[in-house]
């Protein structure tokens, strides 16, 4: 199952470790960064890939909570059914840290994880990739 992972730009370094841990966890990830080339048409890419993967990871961070892109990427997942159980907001550091008024009302109601910003991430990304094995 090929999992997109959502994330604001200025978190790419984050993504990066993200996608990693996920990916030894057994999952295949999406990470817009590897996948497309400089030259390449990022709205085409990003279009294919939405269309292709079966699952999304949204990275909410303050930044990822004011990315367009992010919020596009949540709305589309939210309107396809191949997305359907499949969508986990992961919510990095503490959540306090985080105003529940700027996280999008809907993902409120969904299971959501949350991820340290140091130590202990390997055992969150194993919960994430069992979720995502049990709702396939």
């Amino acid at each position: 199952m090929q999992v997109f992972l959502s994330y604001a730009e200025s978190d790419k370094s984050l993504a990066k470790k993200v996608t990693e841990g996920l990916e030894e966890a057994g999952l295949k990830v999406w990470y817009d960064d590897r996948e497309i080339l400089p030259g390449e048409n990022w709205a085409d890419k990003v279009g294919r890939a939405l269309r292709e993967s079966k699952a999304m990871i949204v990275l909410l961070t303050p930044a990822a909570l004011r990315s367009p892109n992010v919020r596009r990427n949540i709305e589309y997942a939210l309107g396809e059914r191949t997305y359907s159980h499949r969508l986990i907001p992961v919510i990095v550091g503490p959540p306090e840290k985080l105003p529940q008024d700027d996280i999008p009302w809907i993902l409120r109601s969904f299971q959501v994880f949350n991820l340290p910003e140091r130590g202990r991430q390997e055992e969150k990304f194993k919960q994430i990739a069992q979720t995502l094995r049990d709702a396939a």
